[in-house]
């Protein structure tokens, strides 16, 4: 185990900043930018977009809850969490960059959601890793504000990239570098490739990992697999654990949901913009990303069980409002009051994980956190766009997120804050 470091350590801060590197690739491409390039521009219609964009999600997410326990028990054992971050980072970067092929025409629908799918599993997958990570920077009782300032910085880093972009590239009044109106969009792929490589250095240049023996990575692979059949095999002795992560698969559905269509819904309800969708991305990263640092404190404070419990309720009533409004300035006070809510419960599920998973076997455990959001994940997005195709409706098709907010509330009241012994 390495020290632990202050909060102003080139290797906490250091790990903050991939926060911000690698959540401008959901912000932009799987949100609000790209999403919306594909619903409106690619696709038929935004109604079949929106439903292959769900199936394209839904793939992902399989891909996603399948490979990620794996991957975590085999770096528990080797201890090059780095590494394998990196891979996955480089997955990413590169399904990005090869966005730029993606031109307006039906003929690219299934290459785009080819390229959106590997790039969401390289995100998603060195997560894994990457949140397993700060078990070793900071004390448990600042996980709650360590984790909230991380996903803060992400948010504002998703908003530095959709400003950039908003005003770079997609300005109609200043193309300044007089590219096509396809290009302005497609050019957003090798962007968010480059800032992703940026800002993501400094982590695999300063933040220190513990130092394990080295072993060879088929010994890795069979340690670790069989470390992954032994916990499958006494899911009893972590029952709080598993609680937990069955509750999180629930709600984060809900979630997750929410930021995949968010932008495709106020497009095709509200009949946005191009720019007017980037400009509500914008706000809901700022919500949510003080959300995240301002309850990341109340996190450490009151628990972060309580923490979720009351954002989730505030969540259920805004998305209420928001499905039911006709007011494009009601459904923006309410949109900013829910994401403002889902800062904090991604930021508190996160410490919560950390306080209850065994320290042993920490990232084979985010690897179940992982696949906590993702076995699962496909009912969100193609329950959503079942019902949207159902009843020709956005507005019903987006209702259907609010019963996994309530159900994934109801399970998280059966769990007690209290880590599980290995």
């Amino acid at each position: 185990m390495i020290e632990k470091v202050k909060f102003t350590s080139k290797s906490l801060l250091s790990w903050f900043l991939f926060d911000w590197a690698n959540s401008a690739f959901p912000t932009v491409i799987t949100t609000f930018v790209f999403a919306t390039y594909f619903t409106e521009k690619i696709a038929v219609n935004h109604i079949v977009g929106t439903s292959l964009w769900g199936d394209a999600m839904s793939i992902a997410a399989i891909v996603i809850a399948i490979t990620s326990p794996i991957f975590g028990a085999i770096a528990d054992v080797s201890g090059k969490r780095k590494i394998w971050l990196a891979f996955f980072a480089v997955l990413t970067i590169i399904s990005s960059a090869w966005l730029w092929k993606i031109k307006p025409n039906h003929s690219y629908v299934y290459l785009a959601l080819f390229y959106v799918v590997l790039g969401e599993i390289g995100m998603e997958v060195g997560a894994v890793f990457y949140n397993a990570m700060l078990n070793d920077l900071v004390p448990e009782k600042q996980t709650g504000r360590a984790s909230g300032i991380g996903w803060g910085i992400g948010y504002f880093g998703g908003l530095v990239a959709l400003s950039l972009i908003l005003f770079v590239f997609l300005n109609k009044n200043m193309n300044f570098l007089g590219l096509p109106e396809d290009q302005q969009v497609r050019i957003v792929g090798p962007f968010i490739a480059i800032w992703y490589a940026i800002f993501a250095i400094p982590l695999f240049v300063f933040t220190k990992q513990p130092a394990k023996p080295t072993i060879s990575l088929w010994v890795a692979v069979k340690t670790g697999l069989s470390s992954l059949r032994s916990t499958l095999k006494s899911t009893l002795r972590y029952r709080n654990t598993f609680s937990f992560i069955i509750a999180r698969m629930i709600y984060i559905d809900g979630l997750n949901t929410v930021f995949a269509f968010g932008g495709i819904y106020a497009a095709g309800v509200f009949h946005l913009n191009m720019d007017q969708v980037i400009i509500f991305g914008i706000s809901t990263n700022v919500s949510a990303g003080i959300g995240a640092i301002s309850l990341g404190w109340v996190d450490d404070w009151i628990g972060s069980k309580a923490t979720i419990l009351i954002s989730l309720v505030v969540m259920i009533a805004s998305a209420l409002v928001v499905v039911l409004s006709q007011s494009y300035f009601i459904f923006w006070i309410f949109g900013l009051i829910l994401c403002f809510c889902v800062g904090s419960v991604q930021s508190a599920s996160r410490s919560m994980m950390l306080r209850l998973a065994p320290k042993e076997i920490i990232t084979e455990m985010f690897g179940f956190y992982a696949l906590s959001g993702r076995i699962t994940a496909f009912v969100g997005p193609w329950l959503l766009g079942f019902v949207t195709l159902m009843f020709n409706s956005q507005r019903v098709g987006m209702s259907t997120v609010i019963l996994f907010f309530i159900f994934g509330g109801i399970l998280l009241l059966f769990v007690k804050e209290k880590r599980d012994q290995h």
